[in-house]
C-alpha cells in the first residue's frame, strides 16, 4: 500500500484543530551526572480563537480588540489627511 496525497484528509484536520483544538504538553529535564541543572515546561495550544476564547484562553487580548473596535466605531475612521496635516507648523510649512 502506498501513501497517496488526500486534500479532504488535511481539511478535516484542520476543522477538528481549529474547532476542538490540542494542547500539547511537555517537560523536559536537562541534567549532568544524575544532577538536575534546567527544568523546562512547554504548553502550546493550537485551536480557533472562538475556541480558544471560550476556554479562556487569549481572553485579555479579545477584551482589548472588542474595547479598540468599539473605540474606533465611537470616534470613526482616521482620514490619512488629517495625519499628514499634524506634521504641519503653524505657518503651513511641514515640520520635516
Amino acid at each position: 500500500m502506498r501513501p497517496r496525497k488526500d486534500e479532504e484528509t488535511l481539511v478535516d484536520v484542520l476543522d477538528v484543530l481549529l474547532r476542538d483544538g490540542a494542547v500539547l504538553r511537555a517537560d523536559v529535564v536537562v541534567s549532568v551526572a544524575d544532577v538536575p541543572l534546567i527544568g523546562i515546561k512547554l504548553t502550546a495550544a493550537i485551536a480557533g480563537m472562538e475556541t480558544m476564547t471560550e476556554y479562556g484562553l487569549f481572553e485579555q487580548w479579545d477584551v482589548e480588540r472588542r474595547r479598540s473596535a468599539i473605540t474606533r466605531q465611537q470616534h470613526g475612521p482616521r482620514d490619512p489627511a488629517v495625519d499628514r496635516n499634524e506634521s504641519m507648523t503653524v505657518d503651513g510649512r511641514s515640520s520635516d
